[in-house]
């Protein structure tokens, strides 16, 4: 096993972001178009907080990401963006060893982390990213 191996090798590097200016139905559309489960809230080049798929489906009963007609999106247009994400999420810097980000999503129970280096985002890393890798140790 490669024991001292950064994030950077795994991590997701082509981020799809939200703006704290845009909405929430914004938000779900890049959630469903990219089949992904957290998006960075950014203001310019600064990470301000992630708003997750389950954020949203508490809004919604998870109406909205199991196909259900007729869900109630009124609560969409009720509520911005910052009412709704985790402001100051913790980031990591690439250079982050992946078990240590392991041993922080453990900890934490966060399910997702902004990676930061210099101020700037450079990509995200989930639990699913370290599982997949933990997985190719064994093959």
């Amino acid at each position: 096993m490669k024991k001292r191996e950064p994030i950077s090798h795994i991590m997701t590097k082509g981020v799809v972001t939200v703006n704290e200016n845009d909405n929430l139905r914004d938000v779900v559309e890049k959630l469903k178009k990219h089949a992904i489960r957290h998006i960075p809230v950014v203001c310019g080049k600064d990470v301000i907080g992630i708003i997750s798929r389950t954020d949203i489906n508490r809004l919604t009963f998870g109406a909205l990401f199991e196909g259900q007609e007729g869900a109630d999106e009124a609560i969409l247009d009720m509520l911005n963006i910052a009412q709704v994400m985790t402001s100051k999420p913790k980031t990591i810097s690439s250079d982050t060893i992946i078990r240590d980000s392991a041993e922080i999503f453990v900890k934490e129970e966060f399910h997702a982390l902004p990676v930061v280096d210099n101020g700037e985002l450079k990509g995200i890393i989930t639990t699913t990213d370290v599982l997949k890798y933990f997985l190719e140790q064994y093959d």
